[in-house]
């Protein structure tokens, strides 16, 4: 038997029909303007028993994918008894976990494969000892489990810990990531026959739409609690900026860290968008000027998906070049904003600071460029490169790497492009509304250009 703290996650046991009308989640996401259901609901091997890892930021909607998974599996005749979901924010440690987990799992149907899902698992105390032991010791043979965290270091400690154990799937790591600027506009039909419209002829009619949504998009970015709450209000509310900034300083402090030392570093990190920096340049911004605090705390954001730290690249080794300045990147608007609202506090932050921030010229660039090296490194290695000039993205792939010019102005300054002119794969992404040679660098409408991206990686 489940307590009642955990029942109210696993109303399919009680009536499968009623699942989705007395689930938290599902009843939420119900009430919402946009449903969304991730591509990532069908890539999860559903049929070979394994350990399987789904990490994504706060607030991203994992908990709601795992909902989501439960219900796909119920319509697809998995057994209600077959299916359990567990919190581990109830768990305090791997003792208890083994002991749930290992007799609840007991009561399961044995001649049917069995999905039990952790979600939030870092929560528990020791949580990978508590997996490792279940595995040896065979509880989970026949089961696919599910583990769910708000750190990318979930895939780093399940690689280390229980090699052998993940079972025969091709793929047992998973990203839950904000919604890309394709799977938005998707959603929400902003442009009639989209995928139709992507693969023809650019045309100034498209890419201006484009734009338009593009500008939206800043404003939201790819959270859907913020892209609902804008559909139904026409903007984003305080509390929904104050609680993503509260469970971002809160994970900080659950780690050890200050809430001092956090609004510290994202306010140096603001400070100086669209630049260069190194750890000891950032350290004198802190109260305690320490490069190694500035590089944890850096290294916890980054894990947590709330920034992305873009190094320089070493042309000739395809890598990071680790001495060089780094550039510090929001990995979404709508986190922008929220911190931005946190350490700048006003009653209406639509209206005062996100508004503003786009009409604003050099926070619209750094937003712009932010989207787009977002967008890539979720693909691929990402860099930009320090030469001579300054090439705003390199990314690698076959072996190569790819150099990509943003410009969100009205005008293009031929100084700031002899760097990317000097590689023939590079091109330039702008604020134009059709394609052409900048110097004889292919330029493309931005917002197109990214789109298309998108529909090509799906």
């Amino acid at each position: 038997m489940l307590d009642a703290q955990l029942s109210i996650h696993n109303y399919h046991l009680e009536n499968t029909r009623d699942f989705a009308k007395r689930d938290p989640q599902l009843r939420a996401l119900k009430s919402q303007t946009y449903i969304y259901h991730p591509p990532l609901l069908h890539a999860l091997p559903q049929n070979i028993p394994g350990i399987y890892t789904l990490c994504g930021g706060r607030q991203i909607g994992k908990t709601t994918f795992a909902k989501q998974w439960m219900q796909s599996l119920l319509q697809q005749g998995v057994l209600p008894e077959s299916i359990v979901f567990f919190t581990g924010e109830i768990i305090v440690d791997h003792l208890s976990m083994i002991r749930q987990l290992q007799t609840y799992i007991g009561t399961m149907p044995a001649n049917a494969l069995r999905y039990v899902i952790v979600d939030e698992v870092t929560y528990i105390q020791n949580w990978d000892m508590g997996v490792k032991y279940l595995a040896d010791a065979g509880v989970l043979e026949n089961t696919v489990l599910l583990l769910t965290g708000s750190e990318s270091a979930i895939i780093q400690e399940a690689r280390m810990r229980f090699p052998g154990r993940r079972g025969k799937a091709k793929q047992v790591d998973f990203h839950l990531y904000p919604l890309s600027f394709y799977e938005f506009l998707n959603l929400t039909h902003a442009i009639e026959h989209l995928d139709e419209a992507l693969q023809q002829e650019i045309s100034p009619k498209l890419t201006k739409a484009l734009e338009k949504h593009f500008n939206q998009y800043l404003k939201h970015g790819g959270y859907l609690t913020a892209i609902n709450d804008f559909a139904a209000n026409g903007k984003i509310n305080k509390f929904i900026l104050d609680t993503y900034a509260d469970w971002i300083r809160g994970d900080v402090i659950k780690h050890g860290k200050s809430d001092h030392f956090c609004r510290e570093f994202f306010t140096a990190m603001i400070k100086r968008l669209n630049s260069q920096v190194s750890w000891n340049a950032l350290a004198k911004d802190f109260s305690i000027e320490s490069h190694k605090t500035i590089a944890d705390y850096a290294a916890l954001l980054m894990s947590m998906d709330a920034i992305f730290i873009q190094h320089a690249l070493q042309e000739d080794k395809l890598v990071g070049a680790a001495k060089k300045a780094k550039k510090l990147i929001f990995t979404d608007p709508f986190i922008y904003h929220a911190i931005y609202s946190w350490l700048n506090p006003c009653s209406e932050p639509y209206d005062e600071q996100i508004s503003l921030a786009i009409d604003t010229p050099q926070i619209a660039s750094y937003l712009v460029e932010a989207c787009v090296v977002s967008h890539y490194s979720r693909c691929y290695p990402t860099y930009y490169i320090k030469a001579e000039g300054e090439v705003d993205i390199a990314y690698i792939h076959k072996k190569q790497f790819w150099p990509i010019e943003i410009k969100w102005t009205n005008q293009m300054r031929s100084k700031d492009l002899k760097q990317i002119q000097k590689y023939p794969q590079g091109i330039i992404l702008a604020k134009t509304q059709q394609v052409h040679n900048v110097n004889k660098t292919l330029c493309y409408p931005l917002p197109w250009y990214l789109a298309r991206m998108g529909l090509l990686e799906g």
